[in-house]
């Protein structure tokens, strides 16, 4: 039977688990050979004897440098399994990884994945140089300047896009639409805000768009709601376009201000076995108007938790596009036993919309869907208009598109 967990009773340890950075990581590695199996010692042995070769024997011994032989065997050690979101990150690409949690770096402002062994674009950052230069989500990203992107890991992508801001960086992309386009884009100092806050048709919509999942987005989200009197408008318009996710603990956080009652999220990994997190009941002093969420491919990882959470418990319908089914989430590990500064980003399971959907390599399809050439926003308008005083939850599904 999974573990139901009470969200407000677990908030504080759910975060300290999944955000908080872990001092040590145990790994126990078992290989069958003739049935037998060998210890981590036996294992790393091979590798030991190859680098003592290399160091005593190969004709430029200026050229074998310690530090660069562990970070290749250590990424050698997890690019084995084909995931492109479990990494080791010697201490360049984990600083730079840390950063992009903070909302703040230097590059040109896209979230990248692999997908079918190619360099694909998740979406581009809303404000950004990627944005304005007309980068978009399902992008394949063929070449960065004049080198091919066959073969390449998210991190050495990552080193080869972002760079000093001033400097330009050329992306040769082709489109979902398969049109091949060379972008060349300057580099920025990128700030991603958590959340933007728009009033709608003469106040009586209130457009919520998230941008970034960090720690501070479920305070913002809260204090505009709580500020906002509820009362005078119709209804609320979520914006997750083009968001490609973030902390998993943030996406509880906001799920559980939209969700009355009922579960949240439910999650499967060999560390914690089945979890079911349900909602606290923070909610119920905030008022249910009509909800529209919108997607689109761009809507990833932490977004879709989100989404799921919110149409699936009937608190709020999907509007737009497919989204783009990053159903699995990582945990950062950092041990005594590596480079100072490096850490092992490991994929450790696996999550499950409020009804037990699947979402990796799935998405979330929208209740109603919009062609990528017209406005998701209007399309909300129009469904709120058609449900102007009801109150969440409520029926919503079979609503034909206005």
């Amino acid at each position: 039977m999974p573990h139901e967990v009470s969200y407000l009773m677990t908030k504080r340890a759910f975060r300290r688990s999944f955000l908080f950075l872990v001092p040590t990581l145990l790994l126990v590695i078992a290989f069958g050979v003739g049935g037998a199996q060998q210890s981590p010692q036996d294992l790393c042995s091979p590798l030991n004897r190859a680098f003592d070769y290399l160091e005593n024997l190969f004709y430029q011994p200026q050229r074998v440098d310690p530090d660069e032989a562990l970070y290749n065997a250590l990424k050698g050690l997890v690019d084995h399994l084909d995931d492109p979101y479990t990494e080791f990150l010697p201490p360049e690409e984990f600083e730079q990884f840390q950063d992009s949690l903070e909302g703040q770096f230097s590059g040109v402002g896209i979230e990248i994945t692999i997908r079918d062994n190619a360099l694909m674009v998740i979406a581009p950052l809303a404000g950004t140089p990627a944005e304005a230069a007309g980068v978009r989500a399902g992008d394949l990203i063929l070449r960065i300047d004049d080198e091919f992107t066959d073969g390449i890991t998210l991190t050495e992508a990552a080193l080869q896009i972002r760079g000093e801001p001033g400097t330009t960086v050329v992306l040769t992309v082709r489109h979902s639409d398969g049109a091949q386009e060379e972008i060349p884009i300057v580099r920025a100092t990128i700030v991603v805000e958590p959340l933007d806050v728009t009033v709608l048709e003469d106040e009586r919509i209130l457009l919520l768009r998230v941008l970034r999942f960090g720690s501070d987005v479920e305070d913002d989200v809260e204090n505009a709601l709580r500020e906002a009197d509820l009362e005078a408008f119709d209804g609320i318009i979520l914006d997750l376009r083009n968001n490609p996710g973030g902390e998993l603990n943030a996406a509880i956080d906001l799920a559980d201000l939209f969700v009355d009652e009922g579960t949240l999220v439910s999650t499967n990994s060999r560390i914690y076995g089945n979890e079911t997190y349900v909602a606290s009941g923070a909610s119920a002093s905030i008022l249910n108007l009509p909800l529209a969420v919108l997607i689109n491919e761009g809507t990833a990882s932490a977004s879709e938790i989100l989404a799921g959470a919110i149409r699936d418990n009937d608190m709020g319908i999907l509007i737009g596009r497919k989204s783009f089914g990053k159903g699995v989430f990582q945990r950062i590990y950092r041990d005594g036993a590596f480079p100072a500064g490096s850490a092992l980003k490991i994929t450790i399971g696996e999550y499950f919309t409020p009804l037990g959907n699947a979402v990796q390599d799935i998405g979330l399809t929208p209740d109603i869907e919009v062609p990528e050439e017209e406005d998701a926003v209007d399309a909300a308008i129009a469904w709120i208009a058609q449900h102007a005083g009801a109150r969440m939850p409520m029926t919503i599904t079979g609503e034909a598109t206005p």
